[in-house]
């Protein structure tokens, strides 16, 4: 993203009321400092790195068996390209898998022919040291090694914005670090060895990483030629065992370079713009969705959705990742073009169940408390191309069904009026009420925003910490973060790298467990609550005793007594120890006739050992408000 400019003219303190001052990029990370003894030897090498246009990039493959490559060739007179990877376990007899291979837009590469070259490896084992060599037009490469997790867990690296070439303009040894082509883009020299010392130092803390998620912007060129920032960003010495699930970023979105680098399992077609669309795939016991959020058709990016959780219905986690963060806390973006897909977004990852959504592009780190939508309806917005198509309109948002063009950094009152329609009407989230870093089966979704793993760019956070935030840090150092997935556990750590190398934990470590007992299938005012369930006949009864605790000290308590029958009070308190959580049961439909306030009522239940269970519609006899979608029934009382 870019820096914002300041505003012409004086604004009067009116209309400043509710608007930020622009960020401006704050330090970044100085590789001449941080580098020791590396640095020196790093920048005589660059120039042999910076047009090496060639480096080979793994993706996860659509699943834990399968690995994707992606590297260039340079085009050679009588030879043609040749997308063969030769993998195995013994290195001397390695077996050949072809995969496709096409033409560069030269355009991009100063006018010298490549071909990109996209290769699946299958068949792969858990817990087992593989070997790879590519081919460049009938030449191997050096044989790499490559080693298989378990499978049944998952320790993944999550990264923001690397972004190689972001530190442009900055002060390094007296002069201004360039954003040039070639050998001569000093602040991807910079960036690029930044990069790597992150992941080094990663990887060396957790040495059983299974792969990286990127949460967009792997470079800093936005609709230019920018080959020798990807040729630092895939030079870093750990890509050669450790695959990247990238995300398209907004400095990746507008050529074709990104999707000739990364080859993306499960590739949808929705969603696209230059650099491709969306795309999915599975490991252990979760399912990844990787949204390129560039594109602001929405139906697109559901219908996205649907095909990942059709692939893979039974995954523990549903794991998001996006590059704007729609709930980010950063000053440049989280109250302006980052939350412009926030009212259509929120409602979709309610209705698939997602567990965490992974962002980006505010260059700094947040952690949100566990969110769902309001269920209220709210406007639609897309940000939009400048004129000419080179890069996006900073300075605007666009309503979607008004076609309402929405400065984002007004100028007069009638824009401000604007601006701040806009932000209300982003207020389309509800808090769960839940306590503590460790929740079990929550209605919401956690938000994650990463700050630079580089620390090609930094900025400042948002003056205000938002109510949706639990945990936020700009300490202007490159930082990252470290997933551990189990069958029924999701956990991240958060951690960043000092000047002189030292890890630093910055946040507490965060956990979500899953069970798989009913006890989140209710939920009253957004906290989950236990109750047990049967069914019957398909359809979900819930355990009576269990709504009525549920219900304890809200406007919609009802009291249960048995009295020759099942007697209901409503207003009253339920006063009775709660029961012991139960596994889902199957019952028998029967008619269950009982007082409520005294009037006989006759209802559809089921007897499970000698406890009622009853159906959700009940709750509108007793006046409450309930409503079932995606297995969870929610009770309303405020």
């Amino acid at each position: 993203m870019q820096t914002k400019r300041v505003l012409a003219g004086i604004l009067t303190s009116t209309l400043l009321l509710g608007t930020y001052p622009f960020a401006s990029a704050a330090d970044y990370n100085d590789s001449s400092v941080t580098g020791a003894a590396g640095w020196q030897a790093w920048t005589e090498a660059w120039n042999t790195i910076a047009t090496d246009y060639t480096q080979v990039s793994m993706t996860p493959g659509a699943d834990e068996t399968q690995l994707n490559f992606a590297w260039y060739s340079k085009d050679e007179t009588g030879k043609s390209a040749t997308p063969v990877v030769h993998f195995g376990t013994d290195k001397n007899n390695l077996a050949g898998f072809t995969g496709t291979s096409a033409a560069v837009d030269t355009s991009l590469t100063d006018g010298t022919a490549y071909s990109y070259n996209h290769v699946t490896v299958t068949g792969l084992k858990a817990n087992t040291t593989y070997y790879y060599t590519v081919e460049k037009n009938g030449v191997q490469t050096e044989v790499k090694t490559y080693q298989t997790g378990d499978f049944e867990s998952a320790q993944i690296l999550y990264v923001g914005d690397p972004q190689i070439g972001a530190s442009k303009g900055q002060t390094q040894n007296g002069e201004a670090l360039a954003a040039d082509s070639g050998a001569a883009n000093t602040a991807a020299r910079n960036d690029s060895f930044a990069w790597d010392r992150t992941l080094d130092i990663a990887l060396q803390q957790n040495p059983g990483l299974d792969f990286v998620i990127s949460a967009g912007d792997q470079i800093n060129k936005t609709g230019k030629p920018k080959e020798e920032e990807y040729a630092g960003y895939l030079s870093a010495s750990a890509l050669t065992s450790l695959p990247v699930a990238t995300t398209i970023g907004n400095h990746d979105s507008l050529n074709a370079d990104y999707q000739y680098h990364f080859y993306n399992p499960n590739q949808t077609g929705y969603g696209e713009t230059e650099a491709g669309g969306d795309y999915y795939y599975s490991y252990g016991s979760s399912l990844f969705i990787v949204l390129n959020t560039n594109n602001y058709n929405v139906a697109e990016h559901e219908k996205t959705i649907q095909k990942a959780v059709a692939s893979d219905p039974d995954a523990k986690f549903r794991i998001v990742t996006i590059h704007q963060d729609i709930y980010g806390s950063g000053l440049d973006h989280s109250d302006t073009d980052g939350m412009i897909l926030r009212t259509q977004l929120t409602p979709i990852f309610d209705e698939y169940d997602i567990d965490v959504v992974l962002q980006g592009h505010d260059h700094t780190y947040s952690r949100t408390k566990l969110l769902y939508g309001d269920g209220q309806t709210h406007g639609t917005y897309e940000f939009r191309l400048n004129e000419d198509g080179s890069d996006y309109d900073w300075d605007n948002a666009y309503n979607t069904q008004t076609d309402e063009q929405i400065p984002l950094y007004p100028e007069d009152e009638a824009g401000q009026a604007k601006h701040d329609a806009f932000q209300a009407d982003n207020e389309c989230y509800t808090i769960e009420d839940m306590q503590g870093n460790t929740v079990t089966n929550p209605q919401g979704i956690l938000y994650m925003t990463a700050n630079s793993a580089s620390g090609s760019k930094f900025y400042e956070l948002i003056a205000s910490q938002q109510d949706y935030v639990a945990e936020r840090s700009q300490n202007w150092l490159p930082s990252y973060s470290v997933i551990n997935l189990t069958a029924d556990t999701f956990s991240i750590d958060t951690y960043q790298i000092t000047d002189a190398g030292k890890v630093e934990k910055i946040d507490n470590t965060f956990t979500i467990k899953k069970t798989d007992e009913q006890s989140a299938a209710v939920t009253v005012d957004g906290a989950a609550k236990q109750v047990a369930t049967a069914s019957v006949s398909g359809e979900t009864y819930y355990r009576l005793r269990d709504l009525a605790t549920a219900v304890n000290g809200t406007a919609a308590q009802f009291n249960v007594e048995w009295k020759n029958g099942v007697i209901v009070i409503t207003g009253e308190h339920y006063d009775t120890a709660a029961l012991a959580p139960a596994a889902e049961a199957t019952g028998v439909k029967q008619t269950l006739t009982m007082q409520v306030n005294g009037k006989t009522v006759t209802t559809a239940a089921a007897d499970v050992n000698g406890n009622y269970y009853v159906p959700a519609s009940l709750l509108s006899t007793l006046g409450i408000k309930g409503t079932v979608s995606n297995g969870t029934l929610t009770i309303t009382t405020k």
